[in-house]
């Protein structure tokens, strides 16, 4: 008989970074579940939440050396389900089941606007900078579309009371995810590196802000972020355009013999 290779090993899963993973996509499926319940503030919640286990388990991969195809798989799955179906489900019954045909589409876009991130993502992985992401993060439009819902809905207002901009923030997440503007992606930051005293101090205050009122900071941060990838843009355009409109560097003419001479 043959002898097995002792090369060959068992086929299995990692537990560790994958049960992130799915207590993200629980997160998801929870606020999709508190969203038909009519409880807005949970689902919104819930979304941040799996904001938050969606960092860590990919980290989580990298510091126990436990990566795999399958965990990316899984990893993408459960963003679709957490940032593409359960915000565009949770905005639609909020705000925009009431206002017809847009209604629906934009929650459409924003939804389609996921998958097609996520797809892009898959396949260029190994091939952009990794500095910056192309088209928003699902996660950041996520975090926009959450955080109006949990916003609103802490001031003591409903969704009908702000259904077109619910809708048109929606539509503009969903295609801020498929556009080729580009966001800081923050890959570059090396936390083994020491840093300055003031940097520490700096996180504290970030964190003492955040705590203050979530909702309206939160909010407030990820929709500075979103609009950072087209200030950037559109001042890349203009550097572009005043290089092309700039005059040419004129060449000096080469040096010819003086013939008035000198004594």
């Amino acid at each position: 008989m043959p002898l097995i290779s002792n090369e060959k090993r068992r086929r299995g899963i990692y537990i560790l970074p994958n049960l992130f993973t799915t207590a993200a996509l629980f997160a998801g499926f929870y606020a999709i579940v508190q969203a038909m319940n009519q409880r807005f503030e949970f689902a919104a919640v819930a979304i941040f939440v799996a904001m938050v286990l969606d960092g860590l388990d990919g980290r989580v991969a990298r510091l126990t050396r436990t990566q795999s195809a399958f965990g990316a798989e899984y990893d993408s799955l459960s963003d679709m389900v957490s940032f593409g179906a359960a915000p565009a489900l949770v905005v639609y019954e909020w705000a925009l089941k009431d206002t017809g045909k847009f209604g629906w589409i934009a929650a459409f876009i924003y939804c389609a606007g996921a998958a097609l991130r996520l797809a892009r993502f898959n396949t260029n992985i190994d091939v952009v900078d990794k500095r910056y992401f192309q088209g928003l993060p699902s996660p950041a439009a996520a975090a926009l579309v959450a955080g109006l819902v949990w916003v609103v809905t802490d001031v003591g207002l409903v969704g009908q009371d702000v259904r077109w901009l619910a809708g048109i923030l929606t539509i503009f997440a969903g295609v801020s995810m498929v556009s080729n503007v580009l966001f800081w992606s923050g890959k570059d930051i090396n936390l083994r590196k020491s840093v300055p005293f003031i940097v520490v101090i700096a996180l504290v205050m970030a964190f003492a802000l955040v705590s203050s009122y979530p909702p309206g900071v939160l909010f407030g941060l990820f929709l500075l972020y979103a609009a950072s990838g087209y200030v950037i843009y559109a001042m890349r355009k203009l550097r572009k355009r005043r290089l092309a409109s700039a005059p040419a560097a004129v060449t000096p003419p080469a040096d010819t013999p003086d013939n008035s001479g000198e004594n």
